[in-house]
């Protein structure tokens, strides 16, 4: 028997269309998780339409992340140190992991994120085998693992598949970095090709992206970086990496290649539109250039890079080249996008004793429609006809955003992930305030167990 679909109709109170102003009284359609109809200047809400209160905004789309560290929140805070000595307290955590407890981890981080009004994460994937380096029964387990979690908390996922060879240029793995190596390009190739596979089995179409990642030019010899540009090009698949991160990874690489890290990037081929550069703080203006040239994305991560030391990427030049920016929240000291796109703006009057480098709708564009763009979703991240529904409505009564006028300066400069009220995502609710004490109830039960308390 056929069954008659009905459209779901919400009144906005005021939400960002992305022209450069937030509109008040917005009616909006949804069908089939797509809007249809979108109409603004709408005094009241039409019989039976659901009314959001507030100032509602696309879905957010978080760029980088790495679940597992969501562990480490807190609990690397207690000592000085750098990068190099946070990363032993990273793998601390990557040596307890399982396909099971990998999967409660990803779960409830995933449900943070959604109730911060995240609703496409992209994953960069390097936990892919067990203990000792020896694949699991199903070698894309812990991917499984992952892409399991997003599906059943309403998050896309873009399943970005790091290939991991190296401790170092010319060192071979290291202790629990066994977990990530495949030993070369081509096993590499035979697994992700066959998660792939798993992905695009119908139901998932809208939802999954498999893409794929080269960790870094520390982490992969350059001549096998060429095979995995390939496997991403031949599927037009996004492509992200980690770029010069550290000084120490700019010198070791220009030791060993005589070129920096952007550089080596550009020489296999690996840049261009479909392709991201992850944190991207030091660069040499050549690397600015090429990264521009090639129209390649810069995805910033400041609540991690200001969290680990790391520096302060150049985003204003990057973007006047030609490099979009996009965000992520890395290693989840703290997941909110709202505070990472203000993050961008304060860390460049720091840096440039300067204010008013970033507008506040270029920044909202960063977190919304180009970051779902890197991530394979290009047709999410705007409330306009014939884009996925996505909507995050924020409460504009609250402390934080109060008095501030509920325009786009709100959304980058007032409010926060907890000022989120409502979530909604390919039509679907997926996040309500009513859900935050949940969430943090089962975080702190997963990460407990995992570190055995």
């Amino acid at each position: 028997m056929n069954q008659t679909r009905i459209a779901q109709k919400y009144w906005l109170e005021r939400a960002w269309l992305g022209d450069g102003a937030v509109s008040a009284g917005v009616s909006v359609t949804v069908d089939d998780g797509c809007f249809t109809a979108v109409e603004t200047g709408v005094a009241e809400p039409a019989r039976g339409a659901n009314r959001l209160a507030g100032l509602t905004i696309p879905g957010l789309a978080n760029c980088h992340s790495h679940a597992f560290h969501r562990a480490l929140r807190g609990r690397t805070q207690r000592e000085r140190g750098t990068f190099w000595t946070w990363r032993e307290q990273m793998y601390s955590v990557a040596e307890k992991l399982n396909p099971d407890s990998y999967y409660e981890l990803a779960r409830a981080t995933y449900r943070e994120m959604v109730a911060a009004g995240i609703t496409s994460v992209g994953e960069f994937h390097y936990l892919h085998h067990g203990p000792d380096g020896a694949p699991y029964d199903n070698p894309n387990a812990m991917g499984l693992a992952l892409i399991a979690a997003a599906q059943d908390v309403g998050i896309r996922i873009a399943l970005l598949d790091a290939c991991y060879l190296a401790a170092g240029i010319g060192r071979p793995p290291e202790g629990v970095q066994v977990r990530y190596s495949d030993g070369d390009t081509e096993a590499w190739m035979k697994r992700v090709g066959d998660l792939a596979s798993h992905a695009d089995r119908p139901g998932q179409e809208n939802s999954v992206v498999v893409g794929a990642a080269i960790h870094s030019v520390r982490a992969v010899p350059r001549d096998q970086m060429r095979d995995v540009v390939a496997w991403a090009q031949g599927r037009q698949a996004p492509l992200h990496m980690h770029l010069s991160e550290q000084v120490a990874e700019n010198e070791s690489c220009l030791a060993a290649y005589g070129i920096t890290p952007a550089a080596v990037f550009a020489e296999v081929g690996a840049l261009g539109p479909l392709t991201s550069v992850v944190h991207a703080t030091h660069l040499t203006d050549g690397d600015v250039a090429v990264l521009g040239e090639t129209g390649t994305s810069s995805c910033l991560c400041p609540t991690t890079e200001r969290d680990l030391g790391d520096g302060i990427g150049p985003s204003r030049l990057l973007h006047q080249a030609g490099s979009p920016l996009i965000l992520g929240s890395d290693s989840h000291a703290v997941i909110d996008m709202f505070e990472e796109m203000r993050a961008v703006e304060l860390d460049e009057r720091l840096a440039t004793q300067k204010r008013g480098h970033w507008a506040a709708d270029e920044l909202i564009a960063a977190a919304t429609y180009d970051g779902h763009r890197s991530l394979g979703f290009p047709d999410v991240g705007r409330i306009a006809v014939g884009a996925r529904a996505d909507m995050v409505t924020l409460d504009t009564s609250s402390p934080r955003t109060a008095g501030t006028g509920t325009d786009a300066e709100t959304v980058v400069f007032a409010a926060t992930g907890s000022d989120v009220v409502h979530v909604v995502a390919d039509g679907r609710v997926v996040a309500t305030r009513d859900d935050h004490r949940q969430i943090g109830v089962d975080l702190n039960r997963t990460i407990a167990n995992l570190w055995g308390e």
